[in-house]
């Protein structure tokens, strides 16, 4: 049997035959190093590629060819007013203020705030500077709520609310439905 001996029983003394079983401490090592191998190939099966432009053009396309789409910009952070910018590629394309009025809406007894002066100027803004606005188009337009992180939730669901108002036509099954024209992102300071 694979073991140590460790000495014992020099004179008078009585003999201590003590032994330590290796199998067991092999058996441990030998598990221990098959865990480390395997986990090791495990680890390195599931790295996932991933660069800088992600979610961008595949690389096969060329950067040039591509044009950036354009991108709506809300910005909540004055209490006295909310600024719609549109972008392309960081680039400012135009630029709109306007006025914040915190309308409170009471419905079954539950408290929300409503920006309807909002809603209605990022309709016409998408209407005008909108890219998506074909039925067979699979994309939707872009739009980054931009806010600091004192802002109270019921302020945000009120200006997601309004960013949603802006409908247009998507085909679904062969019929147009109307749905939201936006994706609504955050990016908070």
């Amino acid at each position: 049997m694979g073991g140590v001996d460790v000495g014992g029983g020099k004179g008078g003394r009585r003999s201590l035959d003590s032994e330590i079983n290796m199998i067991p401490f092999i058996d441990l090592l030998m598990v221990t190093i098959s865990f480390l191998l395997i986990t090791a190939v495990w680890s390195h099966m599931a790295r996932i590629n991933a660069d800088a432009q992600v979610p961008g053009p595949p690389r096969e396309v060329e950067p040039s060819k591509v044009e950036p789409e354009k991108q709506l910009h809300v910005e909540m952070r004055s209490p006295d007013k909310f600024v719609l910018i549109w972008k392309q590629s960081g680039t400012v394309i135009s630029t709109v203020d306007v006025p914040r009025k915190d309308n409170l809406v009471v419905k079954d007894g539950k408290k929300s705030i409503r920006f309807p002066e909002l809603a209605a100027k990022i309709e016409s803004e998408w209407k005008t500077v909108g890219s998506h606005r074909d039925a067979t188009d699979k994309k939707f337009d872009q739009a980054i709520l931009h806010t600091d992180n004192e802002t109270a939730y019921v302020f945000l669901i009120g200006v997601i609310d309004a960013i949603y108002q802006a409908h247009r036509p998507y085909n679904v099954g062969g019929k147009a439905e109307q749905v939201p024209a936006f994706n609504v992102t955050f990016a908070v300071n």
